[in-house]
């Protein structure tokens, strides 16, 4: 028989047929049995995926198609004795591929994070006695015993509980402890809501239990996750695509240029008489072709790509969020859908009592959270709940009928102790609010019985002695349920029969609560005499009615503003939770997520629905609740298809799928768990919703600079071109040698182009629409900008440079002027490419101190090439005078004043568009 009976549905079967199913019985197995059983099923423990070889991870770098021309003309270069050009070339070609192979390296953690989290040990039952084993060897079969603090070491089916809860937050994402019970469950029940069973990763908040383990290694609901991240694809990121396409354009282009431009030589040398070729003219039109192609190939690319992206990274972690891979940057500037986990994402994942009706009246609790600072209102006046009030006595009774603790760290008032349910705790945290600290009310009425909570009584009732001796119970649990063991009701200081009247109001108040997505508890008391018995019997009816106390997970303050700000920059927000569909829709609301026309799903709605059918709703749903790890990858899934770069949030376990099938997974700093972590792209150090409006802000102003980059170097590029091409068509002596242009690619392309890539943002950043990410890098005004710059280069240097060889000035002086023109024309037009449509004017000058340090940097070399005199027979340069430099500055200066024109002309297309924005 197989012990791994994964296609049982052990919530379905009772008992007796579950250990009929997998042949054990309730005093555990035997030895000599869980031996043989771990022969076969395998140590309880998560597998690692398939690691990929470190050595095809670094290969795997050198593919893309820029990355192979480069290393051609690597190697070309250094055949032609170009070794300068050629080493740094090769050097910024491994610098990129170490990078990247670090980046992939670290990527691949998750499983390992999801193997520490195992329980490390584990209490079974075997040979008919309790043992403490290593939970790696825990098999199908065993008995396990769980008590308050115990990691539940595999997928367990309940065999008893009592007072049992589980916080199953890290699995299913409910906020809430879970009571759990040993009764049949219906087929098809969702993962949240199978109450007799307890699973792997998961932990014992309140009681104890013991359960038969079903599953174990990979085949329990964390292993089932385990495989979802092992099996989850990465694709490329927009960044990467239009890399790998303006790669392959460019080599392309290249090539087809260089060979036209070398036939044209070859025509005006020998009028295509190949016999007149001799080896001396073919090698020096080699190495002219090859340095045009250095020229036009941007080496430089894959650099300032990855530093532009580093410091963005750096900014980002100066705004508390930690990239974990460098292209992130970029794809969060094209998010159109964040998917955001509920609990401790978009609220603290810390209950607090927000409402409580009590004689006869509604008062509001501010404060969120465990903070015991608050306030109760009265319809907006403050009020102070007097020692003897009824306000007072409710809060006292709740903070009593507890087995939760919070208490104030004398030492430092500001720390604080909290152990147990997180319900339980917001009781007694809205008792400290009002000064009634749990430490002194356990002095002053300390207990001397209780009857525990059950998930069938659905109350809980402690007695407790009073300084006379007298004794009073407490009692606290579902409204219907008290209201049934109550007599009277306390108000105004005394205590008033219950009539049908004062039950309907209560009942009234009690659904007007829950309808604000609020979990409520009523809560109630008891005088006892002390010659009285104490007895469950004594204790069935006669309590009074104090009130209701109303409490939810609250949203983080600064939420609301951050999905804001998500509109304004044309991002929707859905909220993915396995909590429950009311209150998911009461959190949405309160942050302005859910709006009037749109959808909520369940997870069972969504499993009624066809891929097609949800496909065409996705982007109408804002929010969805009681979902599982295969429903979120299924959303991702389905808004992927749709055209949308998702960006999934969360911080427990049951994210990790999703968070790496996502074009950008964002876990939580501080409560997220080392597998959401390390299936993550990014981590917010702050676990603050609003930073990832700032990483969206990086990730688009990064895009901006590497288009900066892209148009700059382009015009440049082009112009160079361009120029060669009309003064070979022309029958001019060429402008430019073969050193002159690999020191132009050289040094001129290369600082700027470096502080253009870190460029400060463009100040409409965040008011624009998502990119799409198949939009091409080309825009219309960008293409413009490589059109006029590389017409303006050679329309400007053609007449000057032909006037030069026809006033009787050397070549190598014509060479020079037209030489040190492209130069300069570079480096005004640097400056131009700071923006694709706002003015130097109003981004400011000296906005980017970097690019003033990079443009006089390359001016001091180009002068040291013309000036220094050992450098002039290297470079073939002469001194220019004053009157060549007057001429050389008026004329490159025009590409400024003809941009800024085209801008100007544009900028009622710039307004309007933010405007419709």
């Amino acid at each position: 028989m197989k012990i791994q009976e994964s296609q049982v549905n052990h919530s379905v079967s009772s008992v007796e047929e579950c250990l009929e199913v997998l042949n054990s019985k309730p005093n555990g197995l035997d030895c000599e049995d869980a031996e043989r059983r771990l022969l076969q099923t395998g140590y309880n423990e998560i597998e690692e995926g398939k690691k990929k070889n470190v050595f095809l991870l670094f290969a795997e770098q050198f593919k893309s198609f820029l990355i192979i021309i480069l290393l051609a003309a690597v190697t070309i270069s250094a055949f032609l004795g170009e070794l300068l050009d050629a080493t740094v070339i090769f050097a910024i070609i491994i610098a990129v591929a170490v990078l990247g192979f670090i980046q992939e390296f670290r990527a691949e953690k998750a499983i390992e994070a999801l193997k520490q989290i195992a329980a490390p040990v584990a209490r079974v039952r075997r040979d008919g006695i309790i043992q403490e084993i290593p939970s790696r060897e825990v098999v199908p079969g065993d008995i396990v015993l769980l008590e308050m603090g115990n990691k539940i070491p595999a997928d367990i089916r309940l065999i008893e509980a009592i007072n049992l809860k589980m916080d199953e937050a890290s699995l299913t994402g409910e906020s809430v402890s879970v009571h759990k019970s040993i009764l049949p469950l219906e087929k098809d029940m969702p993962l949240a809501d199978r109450t007799n069973m307890a699973y792997s990763g998961t932990s014992v908040a309140y009681g104890r239990g013991t359960g038969l383990v079903v599953a174990t290694g990979m085949e329990t609901e964390f292993g089932k996750i385990a495989k979802l991240i092992q099996t989850a694809e990465e694709g490329q990121t927009p960044l990467q695509q239009r890399l790998d396409y303006i790669g392959k354009w460019l080599g392309i282009l290249c090539i087809v240029v260089v060979v036209f431009v070398a036939l044209i030589l070859v025509y005006h040398e020998t009028g295509f008489k190949f016999a007149l070729l001799n080896q001396a003219l073919l090698v020096e039109i080699f190495i002219w072709s090859v340095s045009l192609a250095v020229a036009a190939v941007p080496e430089a690319l894959p650099a300032v790509v990855v530093v532009a992206l580093t410091v963005g990274v750096q900014r980002m972690a100066r705004r508390h969020a930690i990239v974990r891979k460098l292209p992130v940057v970029e794809t969060l500037g094209c998010t159109t859908v964040i998917c955001s986990d509920k609990t401790g994402t978009l609220t603290k994942n810390e209950m607090t009592v927000s409402k409580i009706f009590t004689n006869s009246k509604i008062i509001d609790v501010t404060g969120v959270g465990f903070d015991p600072q608050g306030d109760f209102l009265f319809q907006g006046e403050a009020i102070n709940p007097n020692e003897g009030s009824t306000l007072a006595l409710l809060l006292q009774s709740a903070a009593l009928c507890a087995n939760s603790s919070f208490e104030i760290d004398t030492a430092s008032q500001d720390k604080f102790s909290l152990f147990g349910d997180p319900t339980e705790i917001a009781l007694i945290v809205a008792a400290a609010k009002a000064g009634l600290w749990q430490q002194d009310l356990k002095k002053q009425y300390p207990r001397v019985w209780e009857i525990p909570f059950t998930s069938e009584s659905k109350r809980m009732i402690t007695v407790h002695s009073k300084a006379n001796g007298d004794l009073l119970a407490f009692l606290k649990g579902a409204p219907e349920i008290v209201l049934d063991m109550c007599s009277d009701v306390y108000g105004n200081g005394h205590s008033i029969p219950l009539n049908e009247e004062n039950r309907k109001i209560i009942l009234q108040t009690n659904q007007n609560m829950a309808s604000e997505a609020l979990r409520v508890l009523a809560v109630a008391y008891k005088q006892l005499s002390k010659s009285q018995d104490i007895s469950e019997d004594n204790l069935q009816n006669g309590f009074c009615f104090i009130g209701l106390e109303g409490m939810i997970d609250p949203p983080r303050e600064e939420v609301k503003q951050a999905i804001q700000e998500c509109n304004q920059a044309g991002i929707k927000t859905t909220m993915i939770t396995g909590d429950h569909k009311l209150t998911a829709m009461a959190v949405a609301k309160e942050v302005d997520l859910l709006k009037s026309n749109d959808l909520v799903l369940t997870g069972s709605e969504l499993d009624k629905l066809s891929d097609s059918e949800f496909e065409n709703m996705v982007e109408e749903v804002s929010v969805y609740a009681r979902v599982s790890p295969e429903h979120k990858q299924r959303i991702v899934r389905a808004l992927q298809k749709g055209g949308h770069i998702t960006a999934m949030t969360g911080d427990g376990i049951n994210d990790a799928p999703a968070l790496k099938m996502a074009d950008i997974g964002v876990a939580m700093g501080i409560t997220g768990t080392d597998v959401s972590k390390e299936a993550s792209d990014m981590i917010l150090t702050d676990d603050n919703f609003a930073t990832i409006v700032a990483a969206v802000e990086e990730g688009r102003g990064i895009f901006d600079n590497i288009k900066k980059y892209l148009a700059y170097l382009l015009s440049c590029n082009a112009g160079e071109i361009l120029l060669l091409l009309v003064a070979s068509l022309m029958g001019l002596p060429l402008p430019l040698i073969a050193i002159q242009l690999l020191w132009i690619n050289l040094t001129t392309d290369g600082l700027p182009a470096l502080a253009l890539s870190i460029d400060p943002r463009d100040p409409d950043v965040l008011r624009r629409s998502p990119r799409d990410p198949l939009e091409s890098v080309f825009t219309r005004r960008i293409l413009w900008l490589i059109a006029s710059v590389a017409i303006l280069i050679t329309i400007g240097i053609i007449p000057v440079y032909t006037w030069a060889v026809n006033s009787g000035a050397t070549i190598q002086k014509a060479q020079t002027i037209a030489f040190t023109m492209l130069v300069m024309f570079e480096m005004f037009n640097a400056f131009n490419c700071r923006s694709e449509k706002h003015s130097i004017t109003k981004l400011g000058p000296f906005t980017n101190a970097w690019l003033l340090l990079a443009v006089a940097s390359s001016i001091v070399m180009q002068l040291a090439v013309i000036y220094v005199p050992f450098l002039q027979p290297l470079f073939n340069t002469s001194p220019l005078t004053l009157a060549e430099w007057g001429i050389i500055i008026a004329v490159s200066a025009s590409v400024i004043l003809v941009v800024e024109a085209g801008k100007f002309i544009w900028s009622p297309e710039k307004h309007l568009s933010i405007q419709n924005q």
